[in-house]
């Protein structure tokens, strides 16, 4: 979608959204490049023991049509919700195609949620089906009397536990299934997002949220996409950041994608994962990232041929920025957005779109700007909160049946991302924090990142991440909770070594006045830091 172009003045001029009256994302994402080019492979997937198994787009749009006339002929019409619960698998991309294709509204949910987050998100919703495992059907037949608008339970791992055998009615089912006309603005998908307080929402999209994302992937992954290219993202394909930011996109351009299911994020894995396939272009949290940092150097043991590095969810740091130049021979291309409002900020090394510390400009089609409280719009180095400006393809409908929840997301035409940040004068923002995030301490206000950056430049710390604790003299201290390299022994004497660190390189306001060392950090399964378990702990 993005014009031709040699800088990000230009492109930013040239950009037009291309918009079609007419938009179906299965449609996209498997029947037009089976009609194209029916042999070209669209998933490429990694079992367990190592072997490989590619999929083509003939596969994807026959397997996709077939499960939509399962869908419809057990009771799934235009509009309802259906869970898609089950880790990266090839059968993920069949069931958002499928789904889709009917008219309905795909719902992802993380495998890692247990019996209690899957049950609000069934009544929730209203979900009439939910595509699953075998792990995912055995939670299901402990809840099913809580989701009396379930129907349909289908397993790829076959009958089991109430749910029926995903693959024997889709091979008896008729490859020929004609999608129902959709407009851009009819709801497709649906990823419920965790706020401060209250229980997860339902932020509810349109078909065009796929249109609305390939400007924020194509920029970051240096005019994504180039021959020769082949995406792999450690981040489930449940998430925003794995579905929106590489599945779907992806297939919409007929890129392969790489399909590796891990229980837990493991750097040797991951290296050697890149080497053995060849991985051109990945997307990678910065938590991960920093553990690839903390693990052995690649170089001279994996002949990795990344062409494109990109990274979004939380700060990533001037120190990693660094650590990507030396360990791969390319820039990290960091982006910025949300599950409401997707890649609306993002570096391009190509076009000279870079700044450590920054997470870049705003994409091509989007209007972003830091404001204050009241709506208006921040000066050059004034803090404020990042927001996004409506109409925006990326955007989302509203929240599932939260309208006042949905109304004060925006303060008139500016969506607010409920993250704290600063734009430069040369237009590149920087992230300081969640709202909740940012630490008030004798008057400062402290963004974690800058303090976690330096923390994990310390020899003995691998990981780091610091949140603020209630103190009544400061208001709030800062408290650093560290996960050290393998080898290195928590004690007073170390704890008091990294804070003098700290100190000397930031500032005496800045340093972690408390120091708790942790065996592993709370995250999710994108690699972001769970920092409200750790406020728990202060």
């Amino acid at each position: 979608m993005l014009p031709h172009a040699d800088t990000y003045e230009a492109l930013t001029r040239e950009f037009r959204w291309q918009i079609p009256a007419r938009y179906n994302i299965g449609a996209d994402i498997s029947d037009k490049w089976a009609a194209r080019d029916p042999e070209r492979i669209a998933i490429i997937h990694v079992h367990p023991d190592g072997r490989t198994e590619t999929f083509t787009f003939r596969w994807l749009s026959e397997t996709s049509n077939r499960l939509a006339n399962v869908l419809r002929a057990k009771g799934i019409e235009r509009g309802d919700r259906a869970i898609v619960y089950m880790p990266q698998a090839p059968e993920v991309a069949v069931c958002h195609a499928a789904i889709t294709k009917l008219g309905g509204i795909g719902l992802p949910v993380a495998i890692v949620f247990g019996p209690e987050a899957l049950s609000y998100r069934l009544q929730n919703s209203g979900a009439k089906a939910i595509i699953t495992n075998t792990q995912g059907a055995a939670r299901i037949a402990e809840i099913r009397e809580e989701a009396p608008e379930l129907k349909l339970v289908l397993s790829v791992d076959g009958t089991h536990d109430g749910a029926e055998d995903f693959h024997a009615l889709v091979s008896k089912a008729s490859p020929s299934f004609t999608p129902v006309e959709t407009s851009p603005d009819d709801p497709g998908l649906m990823l419920y997002t965790s706020g401060t307080t209250g229980q997860p929402k339902g932020a509810l999209h349109a078909h065009r949220v796929v249109l609305g994302h390939l400007p924020g992937v194509e920029m970051p992954h240096d005019l994504f996409p180039q021959p020769g290219d082949l995406f792999w993202t450690p981040a489930d394909w449940a998430w925003a950041g794995g579905l929106l930011d590489v599945l779907l996109p992806s297939l919409h351009h007929g890129v392969p994608v790489v399909s590796r299911k891990f229980d837990k994020f493991d750097p040797e894995e991951a290296y050697a994962l890149m080497a053995k396939l060849k991985i051109r272009n990945v997307f990678i949290p910065p938590t991960a990232l920093r553990m690839l940092r903390s693990a052995q150097s690649p170089r001279g043991r994996h002949d990795i041929k990344l062409r494109t590095l990109g990274s979004g969810g939380e700060s990533l740091g001037a120190e990693t920025y660094e650590w990507g130049k030396e360990s791969f021979g390319l820039i990290i291309n960091e982006f910025y957005g949300q599950t409401e409002c997707n890649l609306v900020l993002a570096s391009c090394h190509k076009l000279g779109v870079s700044k450590p510390g920054a997470i870049g400009k705003a994409v091509p089609g989007h209007d972003v700007a830091v404001v204050r409280a009241d709506g208006s719009v921040c000066d050059a180095g004034e803090l404020g909160q990042i927001a996004v400006k409506r109409p925006d393809p990326v955007m989302f409908l509203e929240y599932w049946q939260r309208p006042e929840a949905t109304k004060d997301k925006f303060i008139g035409d500016w969506m607010l991302t409920g993250d704290q940040g600063i734009k430069d004068e040369e237009g590149y923002f920087f992230f300081v924090g969640r709202d909740d995030d940012v630490i008030t301490s004798a008057g400062y206000r402290i963004g974690p990142g800058e303090i976690e950056d330096c923390l994990i430049r310390h020899p003995a710390v691998a990981l780091a991440a610091v949140v603020g604790k209630p103190d009544p003299l400061r208001t709030e201290i800062v408290k650093a909770f560290v996960q050290l390299k393998p080898g290195q022994e928590a004690s007073p004497a170390l704890a008091t070594e990294i804070q003098n660190f700290v100190k000397t390189k930031l500032a005496a306001h800045e340093y972690p006045r408390e120091i708790a060392f942790v065996d592993a950090m709370p995250m999710t399964t994108t690699g972001k830091v769970i920092r409200r378990m750790l406020r728990e702990q202060t």
